[in-house]
């Protein structure tokens, strides 16, 4: 459908531009140069169409074909093609579980039955409804045969050829994202911790899953703003600038040399709730700080920067990108959002407190405290607004604790209300999840009963991936380097797959015995099975040049049962990205990425990639379309690793 409104639109473009020529030839128009001005701006809006529309066919025809929308698209012509009159029918499509049941499976006869029933009062079983649609299946180039089963299922047979041809663009152009139309700007909201405190495991779950829902953005073709909006304003802040006033004088010209900020927040906070003058001098402080006083905007700049170093010490081992834009930067804003809800006529006064009433919602949004100071409704409303209407984004994710659905569910009704976004246009969204758990199912907690110190947890995790390499003696056969990237590769990918790889609403239990063991769901068992598939050429002393010409010149022979059975899920891959689009629930590339895996070892102990001659061990035969198959599933779990923030390594 773009294609036919870009080629309409040159068709018109083209016929105005020879209008204007005949004009200009003619001497019609009063203002020649005019003509000419308006003449090359059509030129330019042509060339820049058809270039546009070059680019988009050249991206279609690399793009990886999701093959569960194509059988939508085909289902719903038939539907609508049997059933006309029928509005919003029922499009169910899904893989089928069994070989025997075909590849995919339409399940919407039974549904389409209920309807009539329901409106027009038709009793028709369900088997003559999927024979209809069956009979209406327009041409196309993905279908094999279609078979009814059951009690109305219809069992949909893919043809090889097609599956053969989507594997060979795979290799050919690489794992590329499907088209999605319009590039659409999403906002996520990620990690978030606070200022003068040290991230702890309560940090672990929003980094992780917010950087990996970037980078699936990202790969979608999406324009993705990756914030951290970081607790760096508010009273806090009166106390650590008195306590740095009198620990450090000097702090104007002499950098403090503060180690330990955890250390120094807990003796700030311990004389504020002790010492009644160091009290009164904080909240002194916090007046002269909010009114930008430059040395107290010099100490808060101090301390804020000794937590900045701390995070970034975190996000550099975690491989996470983010951009700094905490609650300071909205503190401005904050009295016209105020100030708008008034106008608005949405305030009520309450001891002294302006809160904000929202329909649905029990509890108000406090805007302004009695002392005519803000809250976190109000930064948060503030960034609200600005993501909308500044940052002009068409999706807004929010990845915050469970703790919080509420609070945001509650202003974003309030954006709604006030008039600033329609949910049927922007999708505003809050990824919540749940807590990290010790293996005694109790919250995560040092022995001691302290907040596990994120840093602590990831070193931990070093130490624990190095005993278990070396476990498996691979520091014998690795080089050092590669026996260090194969340590951080195992520590990180581990933890954050363990985080990844459970549904992100519910908790989990934080085990790193689990996480490390090589077998079953995990990223230690999906590292080592991605380095054997990437080694599997290379011993049979086939290099990328010779994959690359063979996937050019090899048609990819799916004929024993693994082998079709590895092929249709290794193009699974871009309806399950799609699927996450819509849910945001990564796990679901985690269970993918592990069936791709075992699928492919399936294939792997049934057919001979390599053939060798069982006296002397010599290469006898190589079966190139075999070693393309085992190419296709590394690059999309290459891909896969990449969305999650895994780095896997060529030798483990």
């Amino acid at each position: 459908a773009q294609f036919a409104f870009q080629e309409n639109e040159i068709k018109l473009l083209t016929a105005e531009i020879e209008r204007l020529k005949n004009f200009g030839c003619l001497g019609v128009s009063p203002s020649l140069e005019g003509l000419r001005d308006e003449n090359a701006k059509l030129k330019y809006r042509l060339n820049f169409l058809k270039k546009s529309l070059q680019e988009e066919r050249s991206k279609s025809v690399k793009s990886m074909i999701n093959i569960n929308s194509c059988l939508q698209e085909i289902f719903g012509a038939a539907i609508q093609a049997a059933y006309p009159d029928l509005e919003n029918p029922p499009l169910v499509v899904t893989p089928s579980q069994q070989p025997k049941f075909g590849d995919y499976q339409c399940n919407s006869a039974m549904g389409i039955s209920q309807i009539l029933l329901k409106t027009r009062e038709q009793k028709v079983i369900p088997r003559e409804i999927a024979e209809k649609i069956a009979k209406n299946i327009p041409a196309n180039e993905c279908i094999e045969k279609v078979e009814i089963a059951g009690p109305g299922f219809i069992n949909v047979h893919l043809r090889k050829d097609f599956v053969s041809k989507q594997l060979s663009s795979l290799l050919i152009n690489g794992v590329q994202p499907p088209a999605i139309g319009k590039r659409k700007k999403v906002v996520v909201d990620f990690s978030s911790p606070n200022i003068a405190k040290e991230m702890h495991v309560g940090h672990l779950r929003s980094t992780i899953i917010g950087e990996s829902m970037c980078r699936l953005f990202e790969f979608a073709g999406y324009d993705v703003l990756r914030l951290n909006h970081l607790g760096d304003w508010g009273t806090q802040f009166g106390m650590l600038i008195a306590h740095l006033q009198d620990k450090f004088p000097d702090y104007l010209t002499v950098s403090p040399p503060i180690g330990d900020l955890q250390a120094f927040y807990k003796e700030s906070k311990r004389r504020f709730d002790t010492e009644e003058e160091f009290k009164k001098r904080a909240y002194q402080c916090v007046v002269l700080l909010q009114s930008k006083n430059p040395d107290f905007i010099k100490a808060w700049n101090l301390i804020c920067d000794v937590s900045r170093r701390e995070f970034q010490k975190i996000y550099n081992c975690l491989d996470i990108t983010i951009t700094e834009r905490g609650e300071s930067f909205y503190h401005e804003m904050m009295k016209d959002i105020v100030k708008e809800f008034e106008d608005k006529g949405f305030v009520q006064v309450d001891d002294g407190r302006k809160v904000v009433f929202v329909p649905g919602f029990p509890v108000p949004l406090t805007i302004m405290k009695s002392d005519g100071g803000y809250t976190y409704d109000t930064s948060d409303l503030a960034a609200l607004k600005h993501r909308l209407c500044e940052e002009k984004g068409d999706i807004l994710i929010y990845v915050v604790d469970s703790g919080q659905s509420v609070h945001f569910q509650t202003v974003f009704a309030a954006g709604q209300m006030i008039g600033w976004y329609d949910p049927k246009v922007t999708r505003v969204a809050h990824a919540a999840f749940g807590v990290v758990l010790g293996e005694d199912k109790k919250k995560f907690k040092t022995r001691s009963g302290d907040t596990v110190r994120l840093i602590d947890l990831l070193e931990e995790g070093l130490k624990r991936a190095m005993d278990k390499l070396k476990d498996k003696e691979r520091d014998k056969v690795l080089t050092p380097e590669e026996l260090k990237a194969a340590q951080t590769s195992v520590a990180f990918g581990c933890i954050k797959y363990a985080d990844l790889s459970h549904n992100r609403l519910n908790d989990y239990v934080f085990s790193f015995d689990k996480m490390l063991d090589d077998r079953g769901n995990t990223a230690a068992y999906l590292l080592y099975a991605f380095t054997r598939i990437r080694a599997i050429a290379r011993l049979a002393n086939i290099d990328e040049q010779m994959l690359r010409k063979a996937a050019r010149e090899e048609v990819l022979v799916l004929d024993h049962e693994k082998e079709w059975k590895l092929g249709k899920c290794i193009l699974r891959f871009p309806e399950i990205l799609q699927k996450i689009l819509d849910d945001l629930l990564l796990h679901t590339l985690c269970d993918y990425l592990y069936e791709l895996a075992t699928t492919f070892t399936e294939f792997y102990d049934s057919c001979y990639c390599v053939e060798k001659d069982r006296q002397t061990g010599q290469i006898v035969k190589v079966n190139m379309w075999r070693l393309l198959l085992c190419e296709a599933t590394a690059t999309v779990m290459a891909k896969g690793f990449d969305i999650l923030g895994i780095k896997p390594v060529q030798r483990m």
